[in-house]
């Protein structure tokens, strides 16, 4: 494995630290929002407004837990009685909140209670740590202000370090486009019977909506003049995630199960590259808009505190671990990436693209990763990301074109990666991808070029919950990819999500979808189920 030196880890440093310098001496007043005048943890705002004063609901946005330890929950909600306005409807004031966390849904045994502050400078968002919990346990929460009482939600905690668990369930999800239909998979994924959902990006969109909705083509509403429009500003992105979690069958599903949640690219903006934007703007403004798209996500999203952005600095980056029986590797391969090769898109691959310096990760989101993995004792390690990981060629010819945003399009850093989990002797590994609006299963192969070279790994790919539309069992591309890529095992173009439930000695996986998401209330279908044993990497169908 190739390492930075000390001078480009330096020279790297001092990069960070010019942009920091840059957006608060040349980004004046609207980069100054993100580093002064936000509260520390106890301390209060300027100004208090007393509760029982707010005169709507302020749970419109529902609640939400997050990234479970074994003794902590991570439990969010944010007071907005009228999302769709600047301000939600509070004045520039903190709000007292309350909450509790139960054994039961009536909340006759309650575990903890507490009080904790809406902060105006946070949006009036609520992060609440719960520390002291017994281990895999089912716990129930709400929050209060005023007279107003939230939904309940359903958490649970991991299991204790070394636990030896049967099986974990959990779910993959992604790219849920408002625009492009409504989220009957989240109604269906609220039902299941799973201990924990991944989020792997694109969570909302930054294009915009009109006042039918985009294709859900609404006709007992309309939505407000403010959504029309591409999110750039703070306000912009606070408003579009009041939008999306306005959805009620979101909503059912963030209250029905923990999320571990990571972002793409249209969190902030399409396929940008680290410091680069899609499209031809100064850097200053790019930055300026990173750091609020990256401020809201925080805010909105069931995040702890280590994950609270610096200006336009986010650590996503992060490790679960669920007993014996499974590390989750959480990457974030949008935030340090080497721009894209060849402007982006299908290309032919060339010296560009293979250039060894080339990074999807970064150096020291490849070296914590690879660490991990060398001193994991868990039966399977799981990569939750954003982006195809495996070879997909386009055609099954020697003119193939592969995407540059994905891993294709580093081939080196994908290299690099399976090189270290060998060397480290990573046992069991699984990779969770989202980003592609379809569902694939993958063989990750030691040398894609290879066919007949040792398999290595699996690739679970999520398809979208709305993004693309309904979509179609066998997109026009099927013959085409299914012939170029022996190690593809499944394709399927509908929308929905994955299933994966890990046992000691196999793991299945169970893609389920929706015939349509322009018009509601589709019902959902298990369209395939495969199986990988461990100590046996290779998908075959169950």
């Amino acid at each position: 494995m190739t390492h930075s030196s000390p001078q480009q880890e330096l020279r790297e440093a001092a990069r960070h630290t010019d942009r920091r310098r840059f957006l608060t001496v040349t980004g004046a007043a609207a980069a100054l929002a993100f580093s002064v005048g936000l509260p520390a943890a106890g301390t209060a705002s300027a100004r208090e407004m007393e509760a029982r004063r707010i005169g709507e609901d302020p749970f419109t946005l529902g609640v939400a837990s997050g990234d479970p330890l074994p003794n902590s929950v991570l439990l969010w909600t944010r007071l907005a009685p009228r999302p769709f306005e600047p301000g939600s409807g509070l004045p520039d004031a903190r709000v007292e909140v309350r909450w509790e966390l139960a054994h039961d849904e009536r909340f006759s045994r309650v575990v903890r209670r507490g009080t904790t502050y809406a902060h105006p400078e946070f949006n009036h968002s609520v992060h609440v740590e719960v520390q002291g919990l017994a281990p895999d346990r089912v716990l129930y929460y709400r929050f209060r202000a005023g007279r107003w009482t939230s939904p309940t939600g359903r958490t649970r905690t991991a299991p204790a370090p070394g636990a030896r668990k049967r099986e974990l369930a959990l779910a993959a999800v992604s790219c849920q486009a408002y625009h492009d239909g409504y989220y009957t998979a989240y109604r269906h994924l609220a039902q299941e019977d799973v201990d924990v959902v991944f989020h792997l990006g694109d969570y909302l969109y930054e294009y915009a909506v009109t006042a039918v909705g985009g294709a859900r083509k609404y006709t007992d509403r309309t939505l407000p003049a403010l959504f029309n429009k591409e999110t750039e500003t703070l306000e912009d992105y606070r408003l579009r995630y009041a939008l999306y979690k306005s959805d009620p069958d979101l909503r059912a599903a963030h209250a029905a199960h923990p999320f571990v949640v990571t972002w793409d690219d249209h969190e902030t903006e399409n396929n940008y590259a680290g410091d680069t934007p899609e499209n031809s703007v100064p850097p200053e403004e790019f930055l300026i808009r990173r750091a609020a798209a990256y401020r809201a996500y925080w805010e909105n999203q069931p995040l702890r505190a280590p994950q609270r952005p610096t200006g336009p600095d986010m650590r996503l980056y992060r490790r679960l671990n669920f007993g014996r029986l499974a590390q989750f590797d959480v990457l974030d391969t949008r935030q340090y990436r080497s721009d894209q090769a060849y402007g982006d898109g299908w290309q032919t691959p060339g010296p560009e693209s293979e250039d060894p310096k080339r990074t999807l990760t970064g150096a020291t989101q490849e070296r914590w990763l690879i660490d991990g993995w060398r001193h994991s004792h868990a039966t399977w390690n799981v990569v939750p990301q954003q982006v195809t990981f495996a070879q997909r060629r386009d055609v099954p010819t020697d003119a193939f074109k592969l995407s540059m945003d994905s891993w294709d399009g580093y081939p080196a850093s994908r290299d690099r990666i399976l090189k270290g989990a060998e060397r480290v002797g990573v046992d069991n590994l699984m990779v969770l991808t989202g980003d592609v609006h379809v569902s694939y299963g993958f063989d990750i192969k030691r040398d894609f070029d290879d066919p007949a070279s040792r398999t290595v790994g699996t690739e679970i790919v999520t398809t979208s919950l709305t993004s693309g539309k309904d979509g179609s069992e066998k997109p026009s591309n099927y013959n085409n990819l299914m012939a170029a890529n022996p190690h593809l095992k499944f394709y399927n173009g509908r929308r929905g999500y994955a299933v994966v439930t890990l046992q000691e000695r196999a793991a299945r996986a169970d893609f389920r979808t929706v015939s349509a998401v322009t018009t509601p209330g589709a019902p959902v279908t298990t369209a395939g189920s495969y199986v990988t044993e461990a100590g046996r990497p290779g998908l075959k169908p169950a």
